[in-house]
């Protein structure tokens, strides 16, 4: 594995984003290949990595892809770069609610044999931020923590108190950086909104943490911290191996490669980087399209709708009533489909009052209750996609809901009841996958999209 660092913190809040991104624009300003990765099922600060690092954002999640394959997904992703920066997720420690740290921050840094920086918040401590470094290093001694980067300091004063306290505990502060409006980024009810909706803004932000990290911050510093990583070595994940190993015959069909047409843009911007490279492995002609303003790509045989912000757009997908039609018309004639979160709610009747697709005997509405969390989840109907009786784990992330008519045909058992609609060729939910941990699904996908193809 390359040099690597995961930019950790005591808790949400204190700036890893920030500091993460910066560090990425940073180091690819001073000449560096990075690599960025996030903890967890996070959509939205990968394509803040994406802006930084100029290759694609990367999730590592082991509850989603399971152990074995996260440092197979690190040097994956990680090729073709020279230093790799991994973002955690909340705090440190925290992980799968009910687990001993499961999928956090802490499990994928020793699962990677990774140095960790601590970004520390100090805008309301002074020597106390000493205390929390001290028990952050003694709480689990296999978690190396190499250094601090100070976030939020105020003064010169506050910045020498601040480093009192820390030193007895003998971890290096490798950086200080100050307050400064313009890391401000919008947000809304999932939090940040997307690089993909605010390009221009986004660009601005990465530009001004990357400035804040190169005055306050000890770039080569930080390097060396990353090339302290111990040597370890793993066979990269190749979709094509493991598609091959799955159906040795699946990635070599004769023939015109099917389209799958990939939903993107502003509202379908909820996409693993990995899931259309499965694709792509299982033989597809992957063919992203924008539902605001474009028609389905020419000779489309199968579509993947994945997750977004369609509550936030239901006019403008509204308005788009050929998009909408050409859906109906072309599910009805055996469409294969599978949808994830605002894929469900652009396949139902209406979102919010707003015409959507009518594939689906539900109608979406926006709540103000946050569903967040991992699933475990039984498939309760076969599809050409899932068999009945199938367990996987997935992630919910949404404020919406939909009203179901009455005898549909449920996606998922979950343990508070029934979720998702199928149809036999339509796959319908909110839970999000990680297709690495199910590649029989992307497989799946294609050769029904061959099979409708002819």
């Amino acid at each position: 594995m390359i040099p690597r660092v995961v930019v950790a913190a005591p808790s949400s809040g204190a700036g890893k984003t920030t500091v993460a991104v910066g560090l990425m624009a940073a180091l690819r300003r001073a000449g560096h290949v990075v690599a960025g990765f996030k903890v967890g099922p996070d959509y939205i600060d990968p394509g803040f990595h994406a802006v930084a690092t100029g290759r694609p954002g990367r999730n590592l999640d082991p509850m989603l892809s399971g152990e074995e394959r996260v440092g197979p997904l690190f040097a994956h992703g990680s090729a073709g770069a020279d230093i790799a920066v991994v973002e955690g997720v909340m705090g440190l420690y925290d992980g799968a609610l009910g687990t001993e740290g499961f999928s956090s921050t802490a499990h994928v840094a020793k699962l990677l044999k990774a140095p960790v920086v601590l970004v520390v918040d100090a805008s309301a401590a002074g020597r106390s931020v000493g205390a929390v470094v001290q028990g952050f290093v003694a709480f689990d001694t296999e978690v190396w923590i190499v250094g601090v980067i100070l976030n939020k300091v105020g003064s010169d004063r506050h910045e020498t108190e601040v480093r009192a306290g820390i030193a007895p505990t003998g971890v290096p502060v490798l950086g200080v950086l100050r307050r400064d409006p313009r890391l401000t980024v919008p947000s809304r009810h999932l939090g940040l909104i997307p690089a993909t909706e605010q390009r221009e803004q986004a660009e601005d932000a990465v530009e001004a943490a990357a400035e804040l990290v190169h005055q306050g911050v000890d770039l080569q510093a930080f390097i060396a911290a990353a090339e302290a990583a111990p040597h370890h070595t793993t066979t990269p994940w190749d979709p094509t191996e493991e598609l091959t190993r799955l159906a040795p015959a699946s990635t070599t069909v004769p023939g015109r490669r099917p389209v799958v047409a990939v939903a993107g843009g502003p509202v379908f911007s909820f996409r693993y980087t990995e899931t259309t490279e499965l694709l792509d492995a299982a033989g597809a002609d992957v063919v992203t399209f924008d539902p605001l303003a474009d028609t389905l790509p020419e000779a489309t045989s199968a579509l993947y709708l994945g997750g977004g912000f369609p509550e936030l757009h239901a006019e403008a997908l509204s308005a788009n009533a050929k998009l909408r039609e050409q859906v109906a018309a072309q599910v009805l004639a055996g469409l294969p489909v599978v949808a994830e979160c605002a894929g469900l709610l652009y396949l139902c009747r209406e979102l919010d009052g707003h015409p959507m697709t009518g594939v689906l005997p539900a109608t979406g509405r926006m709540t103000s209750r946050l569903t967040l969390g991992y699933r475990t989840a039984v498939a309760a109907t076969s599809t050409d996609f899932f068999d009945e009786g199938r367990r996987v784990r997935g992630h919910e992330f949404h404020r919406t809901a939909i009203d179901l008519d009455a005898d549909v045909r449920p996606a998922w058992h979950l343990p508070a009841g029934v979720e998702g609609i199928t149809l036999p060729h339509v796959h319908a939910s909110y839970l999000h996958l990680h297709w690495t941990a199910t590649p029989d699904v992307p497989a799946r996908l294609v050769a029904a999209a061959r099979a409708h193809q002819r």
